[in-house]
């Protein structure tokens, strides 16, 4: 699974205890990002509809939960030749190299080489093929393990990062057996046209912030598309990511938060799961009032270690220290809201298990 800020790898064994207590047989992950809690309902037998913004998360979402390998005969042979034929491929540098190697220090030079020659074949060998969305998220996951970043594509480390320095090598995926389904579009829009099937319970982790996931990982969302756009900055973003029109309402500080409630009143679900933190523009008060028209509220918190990137301190372009890190941990909330009775168990269950405890008002921040 990627680097990708914002993960729930840490929260998913709370969201499987909840998922089993609340009796639901069918689940929406509205903003999937990884798909790592997509993947936990789909284990747990769940119908899955998982929904993403992104090109690089709709991806994953076709890959992980749309794809069904029980209904794919000789799907892991497949796979397994296809990958090792993309494995032995020789480097061809092309726009990844000059873009993500030469202008920017994303990928070691050979590594970028075969990233190229590795996405043409796929586009040219496999895109007509359910196979594709396997085989680029395989080329995407192999591409974070030789990366020289902390995690976000906002930049690169000062010195090559010693995982850079191993060949790039795909795997396969491993896929989940039973039905899914993958869509890409807008949350608020989705739900306000009624595009989305009903569910019994619909998982909702929007962003948190101004921080687009788009620009938090442009060189994804360059692969997918394998299009070359206009590089600026010393990233080398995707020049589409300045127009105004590409900004989300999730990530202005004024829409966001009208586009939130209309989610989470619209969606068309027995219950809602709701995931912040305390680093969000909502406060406590405001996340409990966003969920309350929905029936019963409970919050459950997690106390998690904050992202890598902001562990390590403030820098400014050429790399020297210029600030100080406030605090080193953060609380996730997690509010269920809907029919008393059946969100009461699922908080009951996780404090049960000692995975989270209920709270009532905002956890302080710690500087630990």
């Amino acid at each position: 699974m990627i680097k990708y800020l914002g993960s729930k790898r840490r929260l998913v064994p709370a969201l499987d205890v909840m998922f089993r207590a609340s009796g639901a047989s069918s689940v929406l992950d509205l903003f999937c990002g990884t798909t790592r809690v997509a993947q936990a309902a789909k284990r747990l037998g769940l119908e899955v509809t998982a929904v993403d913004v992104t090109r690089c998360a709709h991806v994953l979402a076709r890959c992980y939960v749309a794809t069904d390998p029980t209904a794919l005969p000789d799907v892991d042979d497949e796979i397994d030749a296809a990958v090792a034929a993309l494995n032995a491929l020789p480097g061809v540098p092309g726009y990844v190299t000059e873009t993500f190697c030469e202008r920017a220090r994303f990928f070691r030079p050979e590594n970028g080489a075969r990233i190229d020659a590795i996405r043409q074949a796929i586009e040219d060998d496999w895109a007509d093929s359910p196979l594709w969305p396997v085989l680029l998220t395989s080329l995407i996951e192999a591409a974070d393990r030789v990366d020289s970043t902390t995690g976000l594509q906002m930049a690169y480390l000062k010195s090559w990062a010693p995982r850079a320095f191993r060949p790039l090598e795909l795997r396969r995926p491993l896929l989940l057996a039973g039905p899914g389904t993958a869509v890409r579009g807008d949350a608020a829009h989705l739900v306000s046209t009624g595009a989305l099937p009903h569910v019994d319970l619909a998982y909702l982790d929007p962003p948190y912030n101004q921080h687009r996931y788009d620009s938090n990982y442009h060189v994804w969302e360059t692969l997918v598309a394998w299009d070359t756009p206009e590089p600026y900055g010393v990233a080398c973003k995707r020049v589409d990511l300045r127009a105004p029109e590409s900004r989300s309402i999730f990530n202005g500080r004024r829409t966001m938060a009208p586009a939130l409630t209309q989610v989470v009143s619209e969606v068309d679900a027995e219950v809602v799961v709701l995931s912040y933190n305390n680093e969000s523009w909502l406060s406590f008060a405001e996340l409990r009032a966003v969920c309350a028209p929905r029936g019963a509220v409970e919050v459950l918190a997690f106390d998690q270690a904050r992202y890598v990137g902001a562990r390590i301190g403030i820098h400014n372009p050429t790399g020297v220290k210029v600030g100080t890190v406030s605090h080193l941990r953060n609380t996730e909330y997690v509010v269920l809201a809907g029919p008393a009775r059946r969100v009461r168990a699922m908080a009951a269950a996780v404090e049960a298990g000692g995975l989270g405890v209920r709270v009532e008002a905002p956890v302080p921040v710690s500087a630990a």
